[in-house]
């Protein structure tokens, strides 16, 4: 996950959406201890309510026909008593049971803690769950000691009833509540990640060169980059105006004792060769450290608007040679850099088709805010695939063309390179001539 903004608000989302519920696992399981403990007490509570009034007679038990507690007198009320005492070998002789438990299919087994013990857990009569409380005594009678357990079983009907409306009282607020954070940390994540929004589009802008500075609207976090990302952009943009200004004069400069030495009648052809060489030298060299590339990353254009110029001139400049230029062209496709090397790329490679094209030459444009791909074909005789790789090389010239001294696709390729694109050479198979492509940006070919 490479955005910023989707990694805060998905842990901001996980944080509500782990932490509520943990929190609502948490209450039920605190209220669920609560109420079972609540249920022991009360259980507890009936054990000395019934033993207040059981007495014993030769060594059974004897209790009063009703007890004070009147689910013990109903039938099947879901409260029910139970004596055992132990006789020979089994341990949970049932001696007496309370009026409550007629019709009730008891357990067989019970639980016989120690004498002053207690125990308490749950029970499953029928399928039914219940609780169970025992605990046993001692009652001395004429110097003997005969050992009972009580048993107190209630139905667990009402407890579950009890979890069951608590947990839906407690989980519908708590997904009212989960509703209502996600709302306000979403809005609160909108409210925080809204300069650095505006910064991003801000910086996009500058880039496609839509703007020059960005603003100073931002917290004090962002403003001091913002004033050192202006700062930076404006020494970029005044230390290459000034560099290109030194090298137009240095080029201006040299062409008139150039000029002066051609001019020279007394020249031995093998001078003037190389005093032409000296000036292909100069103009290829120039072009080169005059380009844009690699200080223009903040600056872009449409192509669609500086192609349009770029077919329109070439048409008039080859009005002669009848060429046709056909321009497809696409919406939304940016480039960026300079606009001059743009123009100085595509013109170059577009004006070789024309000068080699039969009557037809088409451009086409594809790609998108990140991609720029430009297709130049035409009709003329094409390029062998021995040359396809040479014609790149300064001073060697494609047989098509019959003037030029061969160091404009050099420019043209060192120009592309320096922009981290790729410009290659096959057969059009729509013209049957030559197809010259540029690709910048999004990973170009090699």
């Amino acid at each position: 996950m490479r955005s910023l903004k989707a990694r805060i608000i998905v842990s901001a989302l996980l944080l509500v959406l782990v932490l509520v519920p943990t929190i609502g696992i948490a209450l039920h399981k605190a209220f669920e201890q609560q109420l079972t403990d609540s249920t022991k007490e009360q259980l507890q509570a009936y054990v000395y309510s019934v033993l207040a009034v059981a007495e014993v007679d030769n060594g059974e038990p004897q209790m009063p026909p009703h007890l004070m507690e009147n689910q013990f007198n109903l039938t099947q009320s879901g409260l029910y008593a139970v004596i055992t005492y132990q006789t020979g070998i089994n341990p949970s002789t049932i001696a007496w049971r309370s009026n409550s438990s007629i019709g009730i299919k008891l357990p067989s087994n019970y639980p016989t803690p120690k004498t002053g013990q207690q125990t308490f857990a749950p029970l499953n009569i029928d399928k039914i769950p219940y609780w169970i409380f025992s605990f046993t005594v001692s009652f001395e009678k004429a110097g003997n000691v005969y050992p009972i357990t009580l048993h107190i079983i209630k139905t667990q009907t009402e407890y579950q009833q009890q979890l069951d409306e608590f947990s839906q009282t407690l989980w519908s607020w708590l997904i009212s509540l989960m509703l209502v954070l996600l709302v306000v940390q979403l809005s609160w994540l909108w409210w925080t990640l809204k300069p650095m929004a505006a910064f991003v589009r801000e910086i996009k802008q500058v880039e496609q060169g839509q703007s020059q500075q960005l603003s100073s609207r931002y917290p004090v976090e962002l403003k001091v980059l913002a004033k050192q990302i202006n700062t930076l952009l404006t020494s970029e943009k005044n230390q290459r105006s000034r560099y290109r200004n030194a090298l137009a004069d240095l080029a201006h400069s040299l062409k008139t004792p150039l000029a002066i030495i051609q001019s020279q009648t007394d020249l031995t052809p093998s001078s003037k060769e190389q005093v032409a060489n000296i000036n292909n030298i100069i103009a290829y060299q120039l072009k080169r450290a005059q380009s844009g590339a690699g200080q223009a990353w903040h600056v872009g254009f449409n192509v669609d608007e500086v192609l349009t110029k770029l077919v329109r001139t070439m048409a008039k400049l080859h009005i002669t040679n009848a060429i046709d230029i056909q321009y497809h062209s696409a919406a939304d496709v940016m480039f960026k850099g300079d606009e001059t090397d743009f123009s100085e790329m595509v013109g170059n490679v577009l004006d070789n088709a024309c000068k080699a094209a039969k009557s037809q030459v088409i451009v086409s444009v594809a790609g998108d805010q990140d991609q720029c791909r430009i297709i130049v074909e035409d009709d003329g005789k094409g390029i062998s695939q021995s040359q396809q790789q040479l014609i790149f090389q300064r001073g060697v010239r494609a047989d098509t063309y019959q003037k030029g001294h061969g160091i404009g696709l050099a420019i043209t390729q060192d120009l592309v390179q320096s922009y981290q694109g790729a410009l290659t050479v096959t057969g059009s198979d729509t013209l049957g001539g030559a197809k010259f492509t540029f690709t910048f940006g999004a990973n170009p070919p090699q």
